[in-house]
Order: structure tokens, then C-alpha cells, then sequence
């Protein structure tokens, strides 16, 4: 038989092996990310502690353009970061074993917080007025780039004789006062604060054509980084799904604000009149694969990959 004494000890030594398990320490996490609103449920679960709570410690890190981050997660210099689809696919087919958690923010055709802004003065005013124009995009080959060549494309345009050059979003409004630009393809808060400038008009809110309901980010990891840190991974994937609740509940308005506000570093004024995409915390291959298509008819993927090999479920 077992004595009381044998039983106590017992009972002590499961206490002290199961204390470090408890007093475990969450795993750190940089995520890289762009000055645009449709990253606020990664900003929104890192000051709601929503990251903290399901055991990863997620710090957002600024990249100037949105094609730097997934080099910058391969380097481990990112352990997340959230790429535009068509630069997430790019960098697949380009070798890089990354895959997705989550989604950012969706296409909605109520949506017109981003659009084609020309340059006061240059006349430009449909899809055929960009014709051998330089038009500023904030990625060669991202979201803002490819779904504009494929409103192009729909209004009978050839976006190959367009001139696309590669412009970080807070440079936009000056490259058009200065005259280095005809136009941007750009998104808020930039694009309000352009237009309070008098610097450019809108030419056309072209994303209102795109489908509802597509990533226009992805939040992503490298492959072994998940498959090491899983726990972690699932807990990125409920803190995001948690934030994007808070963020659809209209009583949290204020505070979403602020959040954007603290990591894209814009004042008040400004955020108060920026649109806010509808998150979107799962991504499916349907929607991952509008981009897909897209971007082999383009030519930038020379073949559609395995979709469901690059989404963590």
C-alpha cells in the first residue's frame, strides 16, 4: 500500500515539474507590416493583449514596401509578416516555403478608401488617360498593383503601356506635388490626407469592381517556423479572430482608431475620415485563388499553385 506520506511527496513532485509549464514564457514574434489600415486586428490583438493571452508575443515592425517582406521573414529578421496575396504567391513560386495563418483586411465594393489619384492638373480622368503615364504603385507586383492592371485590363486598356513605378505610400503625395508622378494607386489614410492637399483628385475608386470578400493581405510565416512553434501559430490565428470581433462591434470604434493610429503614426484628424476594410481571419482557396488566376494571366506566376498546401487550417 500506498502511505500518506509517499502520496504527498508524490503529489509535491508533480506540483514542481507542471509550475514551468504554467510560468512558460509566450513566444516572441516581429511582424512586419505597411502604413495601411488593413493590418488593424494585428494592432488591435497586440494592445487588447489578445496575442499575449493565447501564448505569442507578436511586436509589429514597419516595412517601407510591402514586396520587402517576405525576404525579410525567410531571414528570420520577421517571424510574420503580412504580405499582399500576389507577393505571398510570387514568393512561393520563387522558392520561399511560407504559408498562410490568416487573413487582413477584405475587398468590399462599398469600399472607397483606396482608388487611382491623379495629379492636379493631369488631366487624367479614365483608364485610357493612363496610357504613357507614370503612375506610382506601392509594390511592383502587390495588391494595389495587380488588381489595378486588371481594372485596366477591363476597361479595354493594355496595362503594359503604362508606366509603373514602385513608391512607398507616405511618399505619394509629394512625388505628385512634385511632378515625378501622373498619378498613384494608393489607399487610406494616404489618400485622404492627398486630397486635403489639394495635390490630387480621385480619377476612379477602380477596386469597387474587384469581388467582395478577398484577402488584400495575408499574414504568413515561414513553413518550419510554424511547424516548430505551432502552438504559437494557432494562437496568432485566435488572437487575430479575436481582434477581428472587436473590430466589426461599432461601441470599439474609437479605440480601433487609436490603434491604427499608434503603429501608422497618423494624426487623429486624419484616421477619423479613413475607411476601415472588413477583417478577414480566415482565408480560403477560393478567395486565394481569384489572385492566383489573376496573376497568371498576368504573367507574374507562370502556374497556379497548390492552394490548400499553403494555408495552415
Amino acid at each position: 500500500m500506498i502511505n500518506r506520506r509517499t502520496l504527498l511527496a508524490t503529489g509535491a513532485s508533480l506540483a514542481a515539474t507542471s509550475l514551468p509549464l504554467r510560468a512558460q514564457a509566450p513566444v516572441k514574434a516581429t511582424f512586419g507590416y505597411t502604413a495601411v489600415t488593413d493590418y488593424a486586428t494585428v494592432f488591435i490583438a497586440r494592445e487588447e493583449g489578445y496575442f499575449v493571452k493565447h501564448g505569442i508575443d507578436v511586436t509589429p515592425q514597419m516595412v517601407p514596401l510591402n514586396p520587402s517582406i517576405p525576404p525579410a521573414i525567410q531571414s528570420d529578421s520577421l517571424q510574420l509578416g503580412g504580405p499582399t496575396p500576389s507577393v505571398f504567391l510570387q514568393a512561393v513560386e520563387g522558392g520561399l516555403d511560407h504559408v498562410v495563418l490568416t487573413g487582413g483586411g477584405a475587398t468590399s465594393k462599398k469600399m472607397t478608401g483606396l482608388g487611382l489619384v491623379a495629379r492636379s492638373g493631369s488631366g487624367i480622368k479614365t483608364a485610357q488617360d493612363c496610357v504613357g503615364k507614370k503612375i506610382g504603385v506601392p509594390g511592383l507586383g502587390a495588391f494595389l498593383h495587380v488588381g489595378f492592371r486588371a481594372w485596366l485590363k477591363s476597361q479595354g486598356v493594355d496595362y503594359t503601356k503604362v508606366n509603373f513605378i514602385e513608391a512607398a505610400f507616405p511618399q505619394h503625395g509629394d512625388l505628385l506635388r512634385g511632378g515625378s508622378l501622373d498619378a498613384v494607386v494608393t489607399a487610406d489614410p494616404f489618400m485622404q490626407r492627398i486630397l486635403s492637399s489639394g495635390a490630387g483628385y480621385v480619377a476612379s475608386y477602380y477596386s469597387t469592381f474587384l469581388p467582395d470578400g478577398l484577402p488584400s493581405l495575408v499574414f504568413v510565416a515561414r513553413r518550419d517556423w510554424v511547424q516548430k512553434n505551432m502552438a504559437a501559430a494557432k494562437g496568432f490565428q485566435a488572437g487575430i479572430a479575436e481582434a477581428a470581433k472587436f473590430l466589426v462591434d461599432p461601441k470599439n470604434s474609437v479605440k480601433v482608431r487609436e490603434h491604427i493610429g499608434k503603429y501608422i503614426k497618423l494624426p487623429p484628424e486624419v484616421l477619423a475620415t479613413a475607411q476601415i476594410s472588413p477583417p478577414l481571419p480566415v482565408v480560403t482557396e477560393p478567395v486565394l485563388g481569384w489572385w492566383a488566376d489573376q496573376m497568371v494571366e498576368q504573367k507574374l506566376l507562370k502556374t497556379k499553385p497548390n492552394l490548400a498546401n499553403l494555408i495552415v487550417k
